[in-house]
């Protein structure tokens, strides 16, 4: 038996916000930190493999795994379907091994609801101002004006849904907002919950006790 058991740990940010950027560096922080692995019915694209960077399935298969419980969460985007295989990640929980999901409020919502639910982490970044949201989409020079356009719309919904998550972190200043998260991830890792061994351990402590009455 591991000595606990491992966390769900969801981002979510709108576009912008720093998600990617410390999702990098909470993976530098902690190097056994995972990155779930996403099943996708679109097709590879030159250079990808299945099972590294996604598991890709039929939309046959995807739908009967749907259909059978072994997606934690899944959507449908831009006519393909994307989701998150229940296996691996329950297998990583078991084993005491963290696994860190890049998903919106409505993944966060599934996953909460689903059989490892009570496994899950989930923290919303925010950006320090909208104004400021534009500026970072501009300035990183990936999208054309269009895009930014288009993405700055849907931050608001994004955004929205914040009251859905465990934690909230304003990402007013790189440094501080991760070192915010390392903190959140310290703790949560010794929920109680997380740790197997207590229930066993208390049971000692009690015979222990009524040995010396």
């Amino acid at each position: 038996m591991a000595d606990r058991r491992g966390l769900l740990i969801i981002l979510s940010s709108p576009s912008g916000a720093g998600k990617s950027t410390l999702a990098r560096r909470l993976m530098e922080w902690d190097t056994e930190l995972e990155f779930s692995i996403s099943a996708t019915t679109r097709a590879p694209r030159p250079g990808e493999e299945h099972g590294r960077e996604y598991y890709f399935l039929s939309e046959d298969d995807f739908r009967q795994q749907v259909s059978n419980g072994q997606m934690l969460e899944h959507a449908h985007v831009f006519g393909n379907f994307y989701g998150s295989p229940a296996g691996p990640v329950r297998e990583a929980i078991q084993s005491g091994r963290d696994v860190l999901f890049d998903v919106d409020w409505q993944g966060e919502v599934q996953i909460r609801n689903s059989e490892l639910g009570k496994h899950a982490l989930s923290i919303f970044i925010l950006p320090p101002s909208i104004k400021e949201l534009r500026r970072r989409l501009e300035t990183r020079g990936q999208d054309s004006a269009d895009v930014i356009s288009k993405r700055m719309m849907k931050s608001w919904d994004e955004i929205s849904h914040w009251g859905y998550y465990d934690y909230v972190l304003i990402n007013d200043d790189l440094a501080t907002t991760e070192e915010k998260l390392k903190t959140i991830v310290s703790a949560e890792r010794m929920r109680r919950i997380q740790q197997p061994r207590l229930q066993d351990h208390v049971r000692a402590l009690q015979y222990e006790f009524e040995s010396m009455s």
